[in-house]
């Protein structure tokens, strides 16, 4: 186990009426690190908190970083500090969520460290399985859960579709494929080997989503990905989520950072790139790949009114015409651009019948 081995401290923390309870945990260097960057918050904050100090695994701490608040949060904070000593609270001018996350980190004493949000909730069971898990797997990096999106009244069918697809991804090879599709791992459910985010340089700003950036930059330095089959967190659905209000998480940004490390893993190398996909999608990828200097050469659509013409000056051509494309390169690579639900699945039927491996002779992305 990973609190094994380890020297204790006695601690207290809240019961459900309000009195403390006893626990064991190491104050020095405890099994796992909880993150949290927290600005006005307090509406959200005390369910947050409560939900952290229910753990069943007792050796953690949290470190709740207050990004200038202008409500109540570091009061509130600071009122759960006082009554669990696990709960560190720093306090930092207004930067922004990158900032106060890294400075998160930066006092993160664990080997093991977990992203929470502070409008989230996370279950009982969350560390315990995670670190559990982590132990038992060295091989991998970070392990994410199964999540489930409350409240259900507010939950919109964008992110309820969004969420069945996070869930259906489960092993390694899941999220791997699927990297360049959508970011494949909800932040606030994952647990990291704190020696994988001192190597990755913790989040960074580039003008697009940091933790999406953060599993991109782990899966070209080969990181092993993995998730609980359970859900082990609630993720709060509100409509001033930041993925709804910072610029960094629109569709063009996303499509940015796909295109940036599209072009540094999997195009890098090769002679010419064939993108399925003449539609929105493969338009607005395609212009961010060129802008990285991938040779692109031609278009694959089903569409008949698109068949035959041009896409960015290349040509736009049947399935049938594929295999004398690919013939003509000795490295090509074949990207499946696509948004429509399905489609995906119908291009995969197609290149897996001409003996194209995925995630070697072609990859998804949308």
């Amino acid at each position: 186990m990973a609190d094994s081995g380890r020297r204790s401290a006695v601690g207290g923390r809240r019961s459900a009426g309000g009195k403390l309870a006893g626990f064991r945990y190491n104050a020095i260097m405890p099994a796992v690190s909880v993150f949290m960057p927290c600005y006005n918050t307090a509406e959200t904050l005390t369910e947050t908190l409560d939900s952290l100090s229910r753990q069943t695994f007792s050796d953690f701490e949290v470190i709740a970083v207050d990004d200038g608040s202008t409500d109540s949060t570091l009061a509130t904070l600071r009122d759960w500090a006082e009554g669990d000593a696990r709960f560190r609270v720093l306090s930092r001018p207004h930067g922004g969520v990158i900032a106060a996350a890294n400075a998160g980190l930066e006092a993160c004493r664990a080997p093991y460290v977990a992203r929470m949000d502070a409008d989230d909730r996370a279950h009982p069971q969350r560390l315990a399985q995670q670190v559990t898990f982590l132990d038992a797997h060295p091989g991998v990096a970070a392990v994410s859960s199964l999540v489930r999106a409350f409240p259900e009244n507010q939950v919109r069918e964008g992110f309820r579709i969004y969420i069945q697809w996070l869930n259906s991804l489960v092993t390694d090879a899941d999220i791997r494929r699927e990297i360049f599709v959508e970011s494949p791992l909800p932040n606030p459910s994952v647990t990291m080997r704190a020696d994988w985010m001192k190597r990755m340089g913790g989040y960074q700003e580039l003008g697009w989503p940091e933790d999406y950036d953060l599993w991109l930059r782990m899966y070209l330095a080969g990181a092993r990905f993995a998730k609980i089959p359970e859900v082990l967190l609630e993720w709060r659905e509100h409509p001033n989520r930041i993925t709804r209000t910072d610029s960094r998480y629109s569709l063009e940004n996303f499509i940015r950072a796909k295109a940036h490390y599209l072009a540094r893993g999997p195009l890098a190398g090769r002679d010419a790139l064939i993108v399925w996909g003449a539609g929105m999608m493969g338009r607005r990828l395609s212009k961010q790949l060129q802008r990285q200097n991938v040779h692109l050469v031609v278009f694959v659509d089903i569409d008949p009114k698109k068949i035959g013409r041009t896409r960015r000056g290349l040509p736009i051509i049947p399935p049938k015409d594929l295999p004398v494309w690919w013939a003509r390169y000795e490295n090509p690579v074949v990207l499946a651009a696509v948004g429509a639900r399905g489609a995906r699945q119908l291009i995969r039927g197609r290149l897996n019948a001409m003996g194209l491996c995925e995630g070697v002779d072609w990859w998804g992305a949308a």
